[in-house]
């Protein structure tokens, strides 16, 4: 349950302040930790019956002994090299040190698989209220998820990094979801739930760029009160998530609340989306416009269909956007100076744009 590196670090300093040399043992005899290199790897075969036996330590050729426990049952051996009492005591000293981080990790480990089981809808109603009483855990507070997504391979230590800025104390969480995603479970405090948002979205990502140097996307679930709606809340950072990358790939962090018509075409069956854009452009498709044509419309919309603005922004002549509109309207029979017109034009680009992510990504 806890990682050979945290266990390595911790009989590493222990040395450092005691001078006395600690190895941990696995149930089995197996050496998983030491500060003696040569030990590292060996079985010994006489801790497989000490772990068996009713007593908690022993002296043996050199070494004392002493059991850490899981739930009654003994997990490790500590070893503290020596035969003088003061070795005995830093053995001592170590097994209770060890036997600290267990029950931490095994608090962070349950309360790790209760969110992910959370997350994944995979409690009955009864049991997400009482092992969240056993955990300490209230249910009647504000919440939302936030789903971070790591660009490339993800450092193995991030987690804890990541942890480290928001430690779990009982109110906010964060776990792995795969290899390249986390979630932070995060209470909320502020009244103004927007402004807290918005100013955790910021920490986390000010973390990701600035301390850990990763690509990422952070996407927002909507506000729950309720532990049981955890996974609505994780649902809907998924879907910002995903809606976030067709629509607005520019921006790293995507709130669930903010994702305005992609929400509603991203949930559009995909053959009512093939219906719609033979119904608007018939024979020809996006992707047949060239580069020129689709910066100017987009500017145009952009600057709420006003020819003036947009063709100084272009750096062009009125009369050539005008033509550049005119050339549009014939292939498309489609003014975008028409409000109307524009509508159905700007639905079809982004219909358009999520059919070319679905058929690349989903198929």
């Amino acid at each position: 349950m806890i990682s050979n590196q945290i266990l390595q670090s911790t009989v590493n300093g222990l040395k450092n302040i005691t001078k006395c040399d600690f190895g941990v043992i696995e149930r089995e005899g197996k050496v998983v930790v030491s500060t003696e290199m040569e030990m590292l790897g060996k079985t010994i075969e006489t801790v497989k019956d000490f772990m068996t036996s009713p007593a908690e330590g022993m002296s043996l050729q050199g070494y004392n002994y002493f059991k850490v426990f899981d739930n009654s049952v003994a997990e490790y051996a500590v070893t503290a090299k020596g035969e003088d009492g003061e070795s005995f005591r830093a053995g001592q000293l170590a097994a209770f040190q060890i036997q600290g981080l267990l029950v931490a990790y095994k608090e962070r480990y349950d309360k790790d698989n209760f969110i992910k089981n959370l997350l994944l809808d995979n409690l009955l109603l009864i049991d997400i209220y009482s092992r969240a009483k056993k955990m300490g855990i209230e249910n009647n507070t504000p919440r939302l998820v936030y789903l971070i997504e790591i660009e490339g391979e993800k450092d193995i230590n991030m987690l804890e990094q990541l942890r480290a800025v928001f430690p779990a104390k009982g109110k906010d969480f964060i776990t792995a979801v795969d290899e390249r995603s986390f979630i932070l479970v995060k209470e909320l405090k502020d009244k103004k739930d927007k402004e807290e948002i918005e100013r955790v979205a910021g920490h986390i990502s000010d973390t990701l760029q600035n301390d850990l140097e990763v690509n990422f996307r952070i996407a927002i679930g909507t506000r729950i009160t309720d532990l049981k709606n955890v996974s609505l809340s994780y649902k809907e950072a998924k879907m910002a998530l995903e809606v976030g990358k067709i629509f607005q790939p520019e921006r790293p962090i995507v709130n669930y609340e903010e994702l305005g018509i992609g929400r509603l075409i991203y949930q559009l069956p995909s053959t009512l989306c093939r219906i719609f854009i033979d119904e608007v452009l018939g024979d020809i498709r996006v992707e047949h416009f060239d580069d020129e044509t689709l910066i100017t419309v987009n500017k145009f919309f952009e600057n709420n269909l006003n020819v003036s603005e947009t063709s100084r922004q272009l750096y062009i002549h009125r009369n050539t956007l005008v033509y550049r509109l005119d050339k549009l309207q014939k292939l498309t029979s489609l003014d975008l100076r028409n409000f109307d017109d524009a509508i159905v034009f700007k639905i079809t680009l982004m219909v358009s744009k999520y059919m070319n992510h679905r058929d690349r990504f989903m198929f």
